[in-house]
């Protein structure tokens, strides 16, 4: 009982493994995979079953078939470890070392001369031969052919189904069988071709795409990060200036004792004021979140992704008269839960649903992919990075009257639901609440007195 429930939590632990992975990650790991699996293939179904007749051929024939078997699983073993490596040649991110060949090659020797030896003494006869033949080049070839060039793989390809042919027509190997491992050995070069290295070069675009992605996000944010600089720059420059200076005079007439330093001190406190309402109003410009704008972005984003993304009822709160503080809180749900879907979930379609009851928008995000190791955030509501999660999006809405639910519907789709007023609760100066921002440290401005 207690090794099943261990083999269950291994089970599950490779579950959770793959539903972690990002699809591109899935793609590489299915490419290796499906790789070494090849190479195991051939060698359990044309490299084994073949030897069988080596049983009724005495004990030389057993001894050769068994040597020949040992090397091909050797082989095996060695392609499947070599195979990561001649990915990350292939992609340039990291040489092959030279000397992690010399042990496959004098093994591929070594199965050559044993299949000379089998033919030679007659373990293996014609459609054995041939079969033996098929498997000889494949566990040596894939991560061969990722680590040369095409040519010189085909002239190396060449070279050793020649040098095979040859060895076999000199023990004796009639006509017939010649042509056939002939034959065997073209097509199973061609096979090793078109089976690894079309699949490396796919995965090796799809990984400079994903890179290409991250460095325009990384630019974008970079470019974001300088247009805030340049709005504060414009803001405070100028103001500063001036304060600076009036200030300078300020201290000039006071150390000469004209009343006018005061009215000076009076004048640099209401530029002072000026300017820090003008930061509050950039910040809170920066911070706000504009509905239609999120739910285009979300759309174009998620699309991008490979999420197939369905919006209904966009057109609603615009066109409702809803509050601009309403619209700024559905915006931050929208772009919350559709980055939490994109980081965490690994849905197939997204729907984002806009509904009006009489006193409030109602916000509906759900999505297929509710076999998410943390859907939304972690258990708490909280992303564990410091950003808003669910007890942020939360925050925001409640300092509106609103509420926000979460959770599994049935087995596959997950929901989230954003409901605000549209009155919004007025503070103690009868004026809207500004949203918060969860994650946002304290402002360093002091408030009017």
């Amino acid at each position: 009982m207690k090794g099943l429930r261990g083999v269950i939590g291994r089970v599950r632990g490779w579950r959770r493994g793959w539903h972690e992975r990002s699809k591109l990650q899935r793609i590489d790991l299915y490419t290796r995979v499906t790789l070494c699996s090849i190479t195991w293939f051939f060698a359990v179904s044309w490299g084994l079953l073949p030897l069988g007749e080596t049983l009724d051929e005495g004990p030389v024939a057993m001894a050769l078939g068994g040597a020949f078997l040992a090397a091909n699983i050797a082989q095996s073993v060695l392609s499947n470890r070599n195979l990561t490596p001649a990915f990350d040649d292939y992609r340039g991110t990291a040489p092959f070392p030279p000397g992690r060949l010399r042990l496959p090659a004098a093994l591929q020797v070594l199965m050559t001369g044993l299949l000379v030896a089998l033919a030679a003494v007659g373990g293996v006869k014609e459609e054995g031969l041939v079969l033996l033949v098929l498997d000889l080049p494949v566990a040596f070839g894939i991560p061969y052919v990722l680590i040369v060039p095409v040519r010189r793989f085909l002239l190396h390809a060449a070279a050793f189904s020649v040098a095979v042919v040859a060895l076999l027509a000199a023990v004796g190997v009639p006509g017939g069988l010649l042509f056939g491992a002939a034959v065997s050995l073209v097509v199973v070069t061609l096979l090793v071709l078109v089976s690894a290295r079309p699949s490396v070069w796919s995965l090796s675009v799809m990984w400079q795409a994903e890179e290409a992605r991250d460095m325009q996000a990384r630019l974008a944010v970079a470019e974001e990060r300088l247009r805030f600089g340049r709005d504060m720059h414009d803001v405070l420059g100028r103001n500063l200036s001036v304060i600076a200076l009036k200030s300078e005079l300020a201290v000039e007439l006071a150390q000469r004792g004209n009343p006018a330093a005061m009215d000076q001190m009076v004048e640099v406190q209401r530029i002072a004021r000026a300017s820090q309402q003008e930061v509050r109003d950039v910040v809170r410009g920066y911070r706000e979140a504009d509905l239609p704008t999120e739910l285009m972005g979300a759309q174009g984003v998620l699309q991008a992704a490979g999420i197939t993304c369905t919006v209904e009822g966009a057109d609603g709160p615009a066109g409702i008269g809803a509050p601009a503080a309403v619209q700024a809180a559905l915006g931050w749900v929208v772009r919350e839960t559709a980055t939490n879907v994109l980081r965490h979930g690994d849905p197939r379609h997204c729907w984002i649903r806009l509904a009006r009851t009489r006193d409030a928008v109602v916000l509906e995000v759900e999505n297929d992919g509710a076999g998410a190791t943390r859907p939304l955030g972690g258990a708490d509501g909280d992303d564990g990075g410091g950003g808003s999660g669910l007890a942020g999006l939360r925050m925001r809405l409640g300092a509106l009257g609103g509420s926000l639910s979460a959770g599994a519907v049935g087995d596959d789709l997950f929901r989230v639901t954003a409901t605000v007023p549209l009155t919004a609760r007025p503070d103690t100066n009868g004026r809207p609440a500004p949203s918060p921002e969860p994650s946002a440290a304290p402002s360093v401005l002091p408030e009017e007195r």
